[in-house]
């Protein structure tokens, strides 16, 4: 059956055995024809690409290290941090009723899904690392740069990891009856950031290794709150104890307010960050479709019900006054009520290993945004940050993340400045969010007037994208929404302060690129302009080059594929930004030529110049004849227009 005749809901259930055959379809074509790839990981992606449909990317031919299973783990090793085990007890403060607090996490869960498939659609489109960095250049074409620019300032000045960095710190010294002090904490929770950055930098699957590991920990341990929970509500706990929240479930909702509901539903999503999570590394991923399509649903719909699951629990054992009152974290006095004073200590090593687990998952993620954004040239010394040298991983990226939560943990005294911190880094989320859905209902507005062709392997649906963009419209200007009953996040500062620094973030990207990529080349006589290079390692980057200004400009987008083929046939999966997916054939005399199933093309070049003729309304002036760095004999520079 044909991907794009398929609905949401089939592609959401996980037991419909047709989200899972494409590879075996493939699979078996190979063995009619004996036509079996030595380098399996260049057809991974077309092989689970059905008529019709299109990658609009070229393919990034570096080493996969991810599988099904660990793309899974990826993704709940992301979610299940310490959310479920903390912020429960703020949602019901925030709510004021058992019930209003299920139906915001159903709700949460529902908005997440929605998130999900829209963050699949556009992953199996360009199946790249970068993740919204890639979906946000696709869509924001103009001014060159400047969506990137502003999107890098989000990312280079906010340190994901550092909140779960100083919850494993807590946990672990709390687990150890030691005093927390404010330098014990500190000095901690930077020996956790550092142990993630030096794993993750020195061997890739020795990290990813460990993730999986916390991830199934993580698992076990909230399968087992929530067996817990329905043990107690079958009266199974000693003495029959269990609580009477569920009686007169909603009582208490009309103490909520505006403030509190929005916050509520906050915690909520913050809780179900990380469904996006495989889409920074989608390069790594080995069938990077196929392995969507599977492992983004299964996780997400466990989640969604675990957390569910969990929460009721905690409404079966502790009481109200605990729920509101809580301390330490709402799962301390669970198994405290449960086990006693041992199950406090046991709960403190769960969620510090839960926390280590999701601060591996974040640098693993973030380090490959920063790696892919010196990959395309926007970040200052981009080959830098580009490379993969010497362990084969983003290392410079993890550093810079590293130094960023360094920073973040040590500089801010406790208190509002910390909060701030941590708020500062969940807000801007949803102003990604909304221009990421946003732009998705854009692209399928123009395909449907016939301007471009769009026709991923997953589509998300009209009606899911809308409604992730309303709900991303209203988490944006919900926030500055007056607090009531001294509800503020702060003592004393401005409830709205983190929304508005925000916004100041994405400012200074908007000025870093008025600089460096107007001002700067405007006074110096040229223009910035990019061109495709596959490096050493596997992986696709743009690299800036200056233009003279007396080029004559086209329209076109330019681009190069730097193809090091060493004298040998390379094959390279070249897609064109209208979806044309065409295969080159590099030989030693420097001739290639590809086909499509709709025509050919014929591509000739010499020197580093050369012309298409063909489908694909390709024309090009090299660039080479003006940049004497560029004049390499494996270069295809082509132009395909928009």
């Amino acid at each position: 059956m044909s991907e794009n005749k398929r609905s949401f809901i089939s592609q959401l259930n996980i037991f419909n055995k047709d989200n899972y055959s494409i590879q075996e379809a493939y699979d078996q074509d190979c063995a009619k024809t004996g036509n079996f790839s030595d380098n399996d990981d260049l057809h991974s992606t077309s092989s689970s690409i059905e008529a019709g449909q299109q990658v609009m990317t070229e393919m990034d031919q570096g080493k996969k290290n991810l599988g099904l299973f660990s793309c899974i783990g990826l993704i709940c090793n992301r979610m299940l941090g310490t959310g479920v085990f903390a912020v429960s007890s703020t949602i019901y403060t925030l709510c004021g009723s058992v019930g209003l607090s299920l139906i915001m996490w159903a709700i949460g869960a529902i908005i997440s899904i929605c998130g999900l498939y829209v963050y699949m659609e556009f992953g199996t489109a360009i199946p790249k690392n970068g993740g919204e960095k890639n979906y946000l250049e696709a869509i924001f074409r103009k001014p060159k740069f400047f969506i990137t620019c502003m999107y890098a300032a989000y990312i280079f000045f906010l340190g994901w990891a550092a909140g779960n960095s100083v919850n494993t710190a807590v946990m672990f010294l709390t687990a150890a009856d030691v005093e927390v002090t404010r330098w014990k904490q500190n000095g901690l929770a930077v020996a956790v950031i550092g142990f993630c950055f030096i794993v993750n930098s020195i061997n890739v699957k020795l990290g990813i290794y460990i993730q999986n590991v916390l991830g199934i920990f993580k698992v076990f341990i909230v399968c087992f709150i929530s067996v817990i929970g329905w043990v107690a509500l079958g009266g199974g706990l000693k003495n029959g104890y269990k609580t009477d929240n569920f009686h007169n479930a909603f009582e208490g909702t009309q103490n909520a307010s505006a403030y509190g509901v929005v916050n509520a539903l906050y915690n909520v999503i913050w809780s179900f960050v990380g469904y996006s999570n495989v889409n920074y590394a989608l390069g790594e991923v080995k069938n990077p479709v196929r392995t969507l399509r599977i492992a983004g649903p299964s996780a997400m719909v466990f989640v969604a019900i675990i957390y569910i699951f969990v929460n009721i629990a905690y409404f079966a054992v502790v009481p109200k006054e605990t729920l509101i009152s809580s301390k330490l974290v709402l799962a301390a006095d669970f198994l405290d009520i449960v086990f006693g004073k041992s199950g406090r200590t046991a709960a403190a090593v769960f969620v510090g290993l839960s926390a280590l687990g999701n601060v591996m998952s974040v640098i693993f993620s973030q380090g490959r945004i920063i790696q892919q954004l010196g990959r395309e040239g926007i970040l200052p010394f981009p080959n830098f940050f580009a490379t993969s040298k010497p362990f084969n991983s983003p290392m410079v990226g993890l550093f810079q993340h590293f130094i960023v939560c360094l920073i973040t943990i040590i500089a801010p005294p406790p208190g509002d400045a910390y909060n701030f911190i941590m708020n500062l880094i969940s807000y801007p989320m949803n102003i990604i969010n909304f221009c990421v859905s946003g732009g998705l209902i854009y692209l399928h507005w123009q395909h449907k007037k016939g301007n471009i062709e769009w026709n991923p392997p997953i589509k998300a649906g009209m009606p899911v994208i809308v409604f992730f963009t309303l709900c991303n419209v209203y988490l944006i200007v919900a926030p500055y929404v007056p607090p009531t009953n001294g509800e503020s996040v702060y003592n004393s500062l401005p409830y709205w302060i983190h929304c508005v620094v925000a916004w100041l973030i994405f400012l200074i990207g908007a000025i870093y690129w008025a600089v460096m990529f107007r001002l700067i080349p405007r006074i110096r006589g040229y223009k910035l302009d990019t061109k495709d290079v596959l490096g050493e390692d596997g992986f696709w980057r743009k690299q800036i080059i200056k233009v003279p200004k007396d080029k004559k400009d086209d329209g076109d987008s330019n681009s190069q594929f730097d193809i090091n083929d060493k004298n040998s046939v390379e094959a390279l999966e070249m897609t064109s930004n209208l979806g044309m997916v065409t295969t080159g054939y590099v030989n030693g005399d420097d001739s290639i030529s590809s086909k499509k199933d709709s025509g050919v093309v014929e591509i000739a070049t010499e020197l580093g110049t050369s012309r298409g003729i063909g489908s694909s309304s390709s024309s090009q002036e090299g660039y080479n004849n003006n940049h004497n760095d560029d004049k390499d004999p494996h270069i295809i520079e082509s132009t395909t227009r928009y």
